[in-house]
């Protein structure tokens, strides 16, 4: 008995105390921006709290500065770029961006800044505190800034009259038990963010419809969203009816607020066709969805809020109940890529949208990153499998269940396949992938992987199959749990691989060090 019991303690225990022991740091911003659209810019200055929690002293701060890494071509984003073929023809015909005009202030007083020593890395800096900020303290910095907005490439920019205000105000970066994490903005490879509060006040032409991070707090402007957006979503095959400008006004302010999320992204359009619907969750939460979309005929777009509205009620019964208060997609530009890049609460699709189905997956897959990306905050640098992979995981899933299709085999699913039914469908799909080659290693830094071909085939694809092997193994009930009590345990957090397989192993009661070490194995499994 007593040896089962020291059994008990070494699984369950583990996890408990990576909870007693957890810390992270407690950001709020306050910003306040406005766009210019003739010359393509933003104005803004912000105020950042930042509270110490961690066990040490601060005699600095790293902020990002993610403007600066479009701002010439020896910066850390354009090399990578340049050395990736699949990659490469994403700089085709760009105009640069920048930020300027930073005046940081660490309360009220000018602070030193320097840059980092890596001449790639301008995008980085050293905001020096004039008084060392002690465990349990706070301070308050502010600084102005301007940005020069590129043409779109690599998530952010303008094209086409549209507007993606992303990457776009000075952040710190993570402080964390492992230290900084002030790495430079790449295409290949994302963020790990503080988790923070927003209150963001955006200014722009009175024409432009907004999407931003968080809830507009200007009730005239919403309830003007809601009711055009509420028509368009039950009058699908007529002409939209078209937002028009609440007062004569040059411009408006819009006010957005959201608490415990790790970034902030907007999204400006004068002709947006706006849909608006409720998503009731089985809990009885009521959440608001609303997407953003170009009057092209034919669209897919028009029946588009039903893939939000699918993409959170199946991620929500799955993983955990979605816990903000509005989910938000919009279309992108036309461009020489395609996907969607995800932000809290609100995600931008460039996908074409030659099939429903194909529309509905990217749309399922990027709302999905609200899980694992934002209410699970894990290292996406470090380890692009804890987002990218877990989410495509679920994706393949949502795909399988409502329309016997797979983004990565498309139409080459012969139709007996087709009409199996959905687990023994996957399970087709799965063997068929274990014979893909995929070379690298699962946890690999996202800046080591040898192409962008090789990273998402083993980022999203290799981490996929590498869950449905567990899944085979426990059964998919077992695997939704042990997904909940991770999601339970860690969500508004940022957990390690170390986390997630201490909540796994809580919740199956099972040993799995070998199961985690395929995260370093090469080649497939076999």
């Amino acid at each position: 008995m007593k040896k089962y019991l020291v059994i008990l303690f070494l699984t369950f225990g583990g996890a408990a105390f990576a909870q007693e022991t957890y810390w992270q740091q407690q950001v709020s911003y306050n910003i306040d921006v406005a766009l210019n659209d003739k010359d393509k810019s933003l104005t803004g200055f912000e105020t950042i709290v930042y509270k110490n929690n961690s066990p040490a002293s601060l005699d600095f701060i790293w902020f990002h500065i993610w403007p600066n890494a479009y701002k010439q071509e020896s910066t850390a984003l354009f090399q990578q770029l340049k050395n990736d073929t699949s990659r490469v023809k994403k700089m085709d015909k760009v105009t640069y961006g920048s930020i300027e005009g930073l005046d940081f202030k660490v309360n009220g007083k000018t602070a030193v800044v320097e840059p980092h020593s890596n001449p790639q890395y301008i995008d980085v800096i050293k905001v020096k505190l004039p008084d060392v900020l002690k465990p349990g303290d706070s301070v308050r910095i502010s600084t102005n800034f301007k940005v020069k907005l590129p043409s779109y490439f690599s998530r952010s920019g303008f094209a086409d009259g549209e507007f993606m205000a992303c990457q776009w105000y000075p952040k710190p970066a993570v402080f964390d038990k492992n230290g900084w994490h002030e790495f430079p903005y790449l295409d290949m490879g994302e963020f790990y963010s503080e988790y923070a509060s927003f209150k963001v006040n955006i200014t722009v032409p009175s024409q432009y419809i907004v999407g931003a991070t968080g809830v507009l707090q200007n009730a005239d402007e919403l309830n003007a969203y809601k009711s055009i957006g509420a028509k368009n979503a039950a009058n699908r095959s007529g002409d939209p009816v078209k937002y028009q400008p609440l007062n004569k006004k040059p411009t408006k302010k819009l006010t957005y607020e959201i608490s415990n999320v790790p970034d902030f992204a907007w999204f400006a359009d004068k002709s947006f066709v706006i849909q608006y619907d409720t998503i009731r969750l089985a809990s009885g939460k009521v959440v608001d969805a609303f997407n953003y979309y170009h009057d092209k005929k034919p669209t897919l777009w028009n029946n588009s809020i039903d893939c939000t509205k699918d993409a959170v009620k199946k991620y929500s019964s799955w993983v955990g109940e979605y816990q903000y208060p509005v989910v938000q997609v919009v279309e992108g530009p036309e461009n020489n890529s395609s996907g969607g890049m995800e932000y809290p609460t609100i995600t931008l699709i460039t996908s074409p949208d030659a099939k429903k189905e194909s529309l509905d997956a990217v749309i399922a897959h990027e709302v999905g990153h609200n899980w694992f990306m934002s209410m699970l905050g894990s290292n996406e640098r470090l380890h692009t499998w804890q987002d990218e992979g877990l989410n495509t995981y679920f994706q393949f899933r949502y795909e399988a269940e409502k329309y016997r299709t797979n983004s990565v085999f498309g139409d080459a699913i012969p139709a007996e396949v087709k009409a199996l039914p959905e687990k023994e469908f996957l399970s087709r799909l799965y063997n068929a992938m274990s014979n893909i080659p995929m070379k690298s290693a699962i946890d690999l830094p996202a800046d080591k992987f040898i192409s962008s071909d090789d990273y998402s085939m083993t980022s999203y694809i290799k981490t996929a199959l590498w869950l449905f092997l567990l899944e085979n193994e426990v059964g998919r009930d077992k695997m939704d749990k042990a997904f909940q009590f991770y999601f339970s345990q860690w969500s508004g957090k940022h957990p390690q691989p170390e986390d997630m397989k201490a909540a796994f192993e809580t919740s199956l009661g099972t040993n799995l060090d070998g199961y985690f070490q395929l995260l370093n194995k090469e080649g497939q499994f076999k």
